[in-house]
């Protein structure tokens, strides 16, 4: 299980949880679970990146 900085990009951003979670369509236990640095598929790597304001090519910023 790799870390990531998805919590204190989420948390410099002032979003919560369950903000993220309802802009980029997945539960808040999957942004729990992806901030524990659990795997979670490709889909939804790009749909978070998405709702954080990121593009896809600033995935290594996230996701480790």
């Amino acid at each position: 299980m790799g870390k990531n900085s998805l919590k204190e990009v989420r948390e410099s951003l002032l979003m919560s949880k369950s903000e993220l979670a309802r802009e980029a369509n997945v539960s808040p236990i999957t942004i729990t679970r992806i901030e524990q640095g659990k795997p979670c598929r490709m889909e939804t790597k790009r749909k978070i990146l998405l709702a954080l304001g990121y593009s896809l090519a600033d995935k290594d910023k996230i996701f480790n």
